[in-house]
């Protein structure tokens, strides 16, 4: 499902721990780290999928986890013009996201990253609240700030650790080429 607009409709889950850090995935057989995320299919409402991706993705289920709550609207990211299926219909430009702040409530153990045919994470760890801006892919970066800096109230509710100052830097992709 594609929008008007060229976007497809996403949940983001930015899952944490009783310490406030989060959970941080690396994508099957790559050295790609990011939260949980996942398309919104036509008959899902944004929490629907939201339970099915964290079903999918880490294995735990609603009674394992507590909602804090969600961005108050669409965050938007575009692919780079290589990543764009041009001759794929309706065209996907990009994704918008809702972004959903969790907290497990489950034990380390019970994260299953196989839970699904197809799965998404080969490992993952916990992670300062930040850290994540260091490592995922540079085109999702503007959305991962802004999601963490909206969500963090909600975690931190008597003041977020301060962004260090690199995370509100941005930074230019790498080429392709230079590997």
């Amino acid at each position: 499902m594609i929008d008007a607009e060229g976007f497809r409709p996403n949940v983001g889950i930015v899952l944490s721990n009783s310490r406030g850090q989060l959970f941080w995935g690396r994508r099957v057989g790559q050295n790609a780290w990011q939260f949980p995320q996942g398309g919104i299919k036509s008959h899902e409402r944004p929490l629907d999928a939201l339970y099915r991706e964290l079903e999918e993705e880490v294995g735990l289920q609603a009674h394992q986890v507590e909602i804090l709550g969600c961005t108050r609207g669409w965050l938007r990211y575009r692919l780079p013009p290589y990543l764009v299926r041009q001759h794929q219909r309706p065209l996907c430009i990009g994704q918008k996201q809702v972004w959903f702040m969790l907290r497990m409530l489950a034990s380390d153990d019970e994260v299953c990253l196989n839970a699904c045919g197809r799965p998404e994470f080969d490992d993952w760890r916990w992670v300062d609240y930040w850290h994540p801006l260091r490592e995922v892919v540079f085109f999702k970066r503007g959305v991962y700030r802004r999601a963490l800096g909206e969500l963090a109230p909600l975690l931190f509710p008597n003041g977020a650790p301060a962004a260090p100052a690199w995370a509100n830097r941005r930074r230019r992709p790498r080429s392709r080429n230079a590997r």
